[in-house]
């Protein structure tokens, strides 16, 4: 009789650990939902590039993309704060331990109505934090009412026309202070993976707006931000390919025909041209092909500006290289002589 095989080993990343490692709980969100093809795409990522699951922080505010932090790195640091504060909690936990990896996953509604003022400080403070907007041009929780991120003529299931203009995250992005600002759409599983990995290995605030379908209430003829509409009106700035720094440097694309950034941990971002010129290094043309697509109706998508030199908020404000959360009290609390020195200056 012969013994029995010996069971498969799981697959496992650089640091040891296998994918179940990075997973979370089990999605309640809509089948077909956008988020969770994103949530995938975190999970694949963070995976691969062999992050400890437990020096990521993530942080969320209200919305059905606010749940998503739920269903991916189940072994790291987690808080679901209010509607809308999600910037404002993850710039103190990133203050308070910068060793962290902070993640923020939010929505349209989360960032840019109630949490428009909490974003732009965000924003000019350049926190060095992964900030991934899941942008469904609806509030699904309300029953799927037009977001301020939905465009002008889009149209609801009920037959509604939105007339007002849609605030442009990845334009305020720019306007206001982030360094690495992108573009992506839930069913584009490359590009997107791309993306994040770059983000991953950027010090400083990475923006990524990613167009996210809802299923329930914005998947239909009209929406602007249906998978069809996508699939239709989608323009790829170029094709992305990013190797890490502890891979080998060997990238295929003929001479002339892409642009290489070496991120900070040293990592190459490649971005191979497709059918424009475009330097992701120039803020100015970043904004300037924000406000004017080349195509009718086009969503251009990719990295669209990376800035590896602003300084980010812990570097600005000279902080320690330990953690603020680990200093012992005598480092942190003034002394009895330089507090009355304080209170002289004052009288």
């Amino acid at each position: 009789m012969s013994a029995p095989a010996a069971p498969a080993s799981k697959k496992t990343n650089r640091i040891g650990l296998d994918v179940l490692n990075y997973r979370g709980g089990k999605t309640t969100l809509c089948a077909g939902c956008g988020h969770n093809a994103i949530t995938e795409r975190l999970v694949e990522v963070f995976w691969e590039m062999g992050v400890q699951p437990w020096q990521v922080a993530k942080i969320s505010g209200i919305g059905c993309s606010s749940k998503t932090p739920a269903y991916f790195l189940g072994l790291s640091h987690g808080f679901n704060g209010v509607h809308g504060r999600a910037p404002a909690l993850a710039t103190g936990a990133l203050a308070a331990n910068h060793k962290l990896i902070g993640v923020v996953v939010t929505g349209d509604g989360d960032t840019v109505s109630i949490g428009l003022g909490q974003f732009m400080h965000m924003l000019r403070r350049n926190v060095p934090l992964i900030y991934v907007i899941e942008n469904n041009g609806v509030y699904g929780l309300t029953k799927g009412q037009f977001s301020a991120t939905a465009d002008v003529g889009s149209k609801l299931k009920t037959g509604v026309i939105n007339e007002m203009p849609p605030v442009d995250v990845c334009l305020a992005g720019l306007e206001l202070g982030a360094t690495f600002v992108a573009r992506s759409f839930s069913g584009d599983k490359k590009q997107l993976q791309a993306i994040l990995k770059a983000a991953l290995s950027h010090k400083g605030l990475a923006v990524i707006d990613v167009v996210s379908p809802c299923t329930t209430f914005n998947d239909h003829e009209g929406s602007t931000k249906s998978y069809e509409y996508m699939k239709d009106h989608e323009e790829p700035l170029h094709d992305i390919d990013f190797v890490p720094s502890f891979e080998e440097i060997t990238v295929d694309y003929e001479e002339g025909s892409a642009r290489e950034v070496e991120m900070h941990d040293g990592s190459r971002l490649v971005l191979k041209k497709l059918e424009r010129e475009y330097d992701p290094t120039d803020r100015l043309a970043a904004i300037e092909l924000l406000h004017r697509p080349q195509k009718p109706g086009e969503v251009v998508t990719g990295i669209i500006y990376v800035d590896r030199h602003t300084p980010t908020m812990i570097q600005r404000l000279n902080m320690v290289d330990e953690p603020l959360a680990s200093l012992p009290i005598e480092r942190v609390r003034p002394s009895r002589q330089a507090l009355e020195m304080i209170v002289e200056e004052l009288r």
